[in-house]
């Protein structure tokens, strides 16, 4: 038996206790934080919005309005009211915060992120997104806890110590993130009062023979019982010592689970990754209101998600803590292009990523996503960027992984990203709103038939092509080598594709870009 499911086990088998408001069922997710940097005081907080968000209700594409408009017409918000943050993309009206920290330079979004043949299930994709794994894989670690297991072989053995004192990592709440989850243990805790200081018993009268299964894991539980409790005590130490320095709304649940994260960091804790959860997203129905797209529960999402990053982005400056912590917000998959007929939309593809913080690169990355003129069944946003290239960049440049590193924890084809710039103060007012692609595609003829041809314009080195169906499955690598010249035409057989639409995908070292063709 596993050591996390003999855990599991255990505390299944008896009455419920909260320790600083962590039940005993995710006791085995406790350790502490051992960054390839440990000097390093830089903090990182997952948004995970739980169902898959509507990016396109999110973050608008301005340009594709009209397209949008004779598929989802129910449902769009009427133009005059999108938050524009310039003539080709705008906000949701209720993301007002968000827009602000976008204006101010705070805020970084990745277009049209999701992975090769996207699962549209909720329990699959999300599990492909904690573990950081290809769809055709089955990881039991997640992408954090890997590099967490190359940093401390042999954990949980002789932690906390004087070194790593803290949690590595906090779930706000009663569930702990399978982002960090290790090998052998979970490199997390669940907190939900800060507060609260409860001490389990770590009675150890009875003499176990280590050597047996049964000695092995009521010797990790004890071990486990023992870490719980004396990060109880840093715990509650932090939140007695930090401060709040602005309000919060008192009915936003999110915001107070911020709040919480945010006392901890002031307090000192020195805790590195922090997870909150927002749930609701799967808007299959009554996304809005009938005759009042402004209102419904997507709306209401967004708001408590605006309100509740912009109350913790203002607290960190307030503190002089925004220099030390970016934000980003992740969604198992977002949501297909038409609505359907009860006011919402079903499970789909890519959606936007939003990193917010004082030390983002306050971009755009990658395209508008392409709405086409005829929408096959179910079609979803095609896949600009791989999720992991994402993760991998944050690993990169916020906490110093060595990029040989991250290629071997995520995938080899790791793109690095310009997500995070530095700490500097920039002009906003003179930044450009979008990353101009070093990739210029054209491609003929459209609809095709029996062959296309693509021409592209890309930096030498190497090139990969491929082409995707509606519903995210990669149907063909066209190529995948390695390019002396910057101009090429591909031809492209299409003669074993069933007719309809696709989406031919070009990516090189670090650009990509995706485009959408007919089969006739």
């Amino acid at each position: 038996m596993k050591r996390r499911h003999f855990i599991q086990a255990a505390a299944s088998s008896t009455i419920p206790i909260l320790v600083n408001g962590m039940s005993v069922s995710s006791i085995r997710k406790s350790s502490v934080f051992n960054f390839i940097n440990n000097d390093s005081d830089r903090v990182l907080v997952l948004i995970q919005l739980n169902g898959g968000n509507d990016g396109l209700s999110t973050i608008l594409p301005i340009d594709q309005y009209d397209r949008l408009a004779n598929v989802r017409s129910n449902i769009l918000i009427p133009e005059s009211s999108i938050l524009k943050a310039n003539d080709s993309l705008g906000f949701h009206p209720t993301m007002s915060g968000i827009k602000s920290l976008h204006d101010n330079g705070k805020m970084n979004i990745v277009q049209s992120v999701g992975y090769p043949n996207q699962n549209r299930s909720h329990f699959r994709s999300t599990d492909i997104w904690t573990s950081g794994s290809a769809a055709e894989d089955v990881y039991d670690t997640g992408w954090l806890g890997r590099h967490f297991d190359n940093q401390h072989p042999g954990f949980p053995e002789n932690f906390p110590n004087s070194d790593f004192p803290d949690p590595i990592a906090i779930s706000i709440g009663y569930i702990v993130s399978e982002t960090c989850q290790g090998i052998s243990s979970n490199f997390g805790s669940t907190v939900n009062d800060p507060f609260a200081e409860t001490n389990l018993s770590e009675s150890e009268d009875e003499i176990l023979d280590i050597n047996t299964c049964f000695g092995k894991e009521v010797s990790f539980l004890r071990t486990a019982i023992k870490q719980t409790n004396e990060y109880s005590e840093q715990i509650s130490r932090a939140a007695n010592l930090g401060s709040n320095m602005v309000g919060y709304p008192d009915t936003n649940n999110l915001a107070q689970r911020l709040k919480t994260v945010s006392l901890l960091i002031s307090g000192g804790l020195k805790t590195k990754v922090y997870v909150v959860s927002l749930g609701g997203f799967d808007t299959h129905a009554d996304q809005v209101l009938d005759g009042s797209p402004l209102e419904g529960e997507h709306s209401a999402l967004l708001s408590e998600l605006s309100e509740a990053i912009t109350a913790f982005q203002n607290d960190l400056v307030a503190q002089g803590n925004d220099k030390r912590v970016i934000s980003m917000t992740f969604s198992e998959f977002g949501r297909q292009i038409a609505s359907n007929f009860s006011l919402g939309t079903d499970h789909g593809t890519a959606a936007p990523m939003m990193i917010f913080g004082s030390c983002v690169n306050p971009v755009v990355i990658g395209d508008n996503p392409e709405i086409g003129e005829k929408l096959e069944p179910q079609e979803g946003v095609p896949m600009q960027y791989d999720f992991r290239s994402v993760y991998g960049t944050v690993l990169m440049d916020w906490f110093d992984v060595p990029e040989a590193e991250v290629k071997n924890l995520l995938f080899e084809d790791f793109q690095h990203l310009p997500i995070i710039q530095g700490c500097e103060e920039i002009d906003t007012s003179t930044s450009e709103p979008l990353i101009t692609d070093s990739i210029i595609l054209d491609h003929y003829p459209n609809p095709a038939q029996d062959w296309l041809h693509i021409q592209m314009t890309v930096p030498k080195g190497r090139v990969r092509v491929s082409i995707f169906d509606t519903i995210g499955h990669e149907v063909r690598i066209v190529c995948d080598k390695t390019f002396n010249k910057n101009t090429h035409t591909i031809p492209v057989p299409l003669h074993d594709l069933v007719p309809g639409n696709y989406f031919y995908r070009v990516q090189t070292k670090h650009h990509v870009k995706t485009k959408g063709f007919v089969k006739i």
